[in-house]
C-alpha cells in the first residue's frame, strides 16, 4: 500500500532522531554552552557537588549529546547521558511541578529510552562505523 521507502522504520527513526537531536541541541542545549550564573545556581540548588562542573554536563549532554543522536553517532551513549539529564531536570528541577511542566523533559527523557533500545537505525553514522 505504502512505498516501500515510507514503510521503513529506518526512516523513521532517522526523522525521530534529526528533530530530537536538533530540538534538544538548538532550542535548550546552546543557550546552557557556557553555563550562566542562574543555571549554576539551579544546578547547586539540586544538590549537585561542584556545580560547575555537572552545569557543564549538562550543557554538553545536551548541546553536544544533541548533535551525536541527530547524527546518529554513539547515539545509545548520547542517549543515555541525555536521558540522565531529562530525568534529573523531570524529577529534580521539575519533581514537585505540575505534570505540563515536567512534559518536555519527561518527553526527552523518554525518546532517548526508545533510541538505548532501538539503536540510531540503518540510516546513521553507527552504522557507518561500526560496519554492520
Amino acid at each position: 500500500m505504502f512505498p516501500k521507502l515510507l514503510n521503513s522504520p529506518d526512516l523513521g527513526i532517522l526523522l525521530f532522531r534529526l528533530y530530537v537531536g536538533l530540538a534538544m541541541a538548538f532550542a535548550h542545549g546552546i543557550s546552557k554552552i557556557p553555563p550562566s550564573d542562574q543555571f549554576i545556581s539551579g544546578v547547586e540548588a539540586l544538590g549537585f557537588p561542584i556545580p560547575v562542573l555537572f552545569a557543564w554536563a549538562a550543557g554538553l549532554a545536551e548541546f553536544v549529546g544533541g548533535l551525536l543522536i541527530a547524527v546518529g553517532l554513539t547515539t545509545r551513549y548520547a542517549s543515555f547521558g541525555l536521558g540522565f539529564t531529562m530525568a534529573v531536570a523531570a524529577f529534580g528541577r521539575h519533581g514537585a511541578d505540575p505534570f505540563k511542566l515536567q512534559e518536555l523533559s519527561l518527553f526527552y527523557l523518554f525518546s532517548c529510552v526508545l533510541l538505548i533500545f532501538c539503536g540510531a537505525g540503518k540510516f546513521s553514522l553507527d552504522r557507518i562505523v561500526l560496519k554492520k
